[in-house]
């Protein structure tokens, strides 16, 4: 089985800015410069077949360049848990129309379609600690803003789960080109 996901890799400036908000947080674990990313659409683990399938089915998305900038933090949690830090887009129409597109080709090559709302994010790290755990982070980086960047392709991802988290690996491209 290959565990697959669509997503955005971030140039490297913002990638650099991002990093350099590591920590703060007890207990949390820092994404490093390769887990940096978008994701677009999350597929999951499927056989050699159906990855062969989703990646010929998004060979046909055409969508144009999304111009984009990161904008606030936040959290996601469960029962008062935070489980995720991340780092907002705007605007989120960009990448959201994108995220219809990519799900209607995966699902038109067999997938199941998303059923979760999507909030484009850029991950900053994972932790298991109480809502209050991030209050500070939170507080320092509310005004977390970029310049605007264009990204002009999106990837299809291969996820390898590890001792140290997650490593991604890009095994096809796909040009932006409207």
């Amino acid at each position: 089985m290959i565990r697959l996901f669509v997503g955005l890799r971030l140039p490297a400036p913002i990638r650099a800015q991002l990093l350099a908000l590591g920590g703060g947080i007890p207990g949390a674990r820092w994404q490093d410069d390769g887990q940096l990313h978008i994701t677009l659409r999350f597929i999951g683990d499927v056989d050699e077949r159906a990855a062969e399938d989703a990646a010929l089915a998004l060979s046909a998305v055409h969508w144009p360049p999304v111009e984009i900038a990161v904008e606030g933090v936040g959290t996601f949690d469960k029962r008062g848990r935070i489980h995720t830090v991340w780092a907002g887009i705007r605007p989120r129409e960009a990448l959201a129309g994108l995220h219809r597109k990519i799900d209607q080709a995966l699902v038109r090559a067999g997938q199941e379609p998303e059923r979760r709302a999507y909030l484009p994010h850029i991950t900053l790290a994972r932790m298991n600690s109480p809502a209050e755990a991030a209050d500070r982070f939170l507080e320092a980086h509310a005004g977390l803003a970029s310049p605007a960047f264009t990204l002009d392709h999106f990837y299809l991802f291969e996820s390898s789960l590890g001792h140290e988290g997650a490593r991604y690996e890009a095994v096809e491209r796909y040009r932006l080109d409207g």
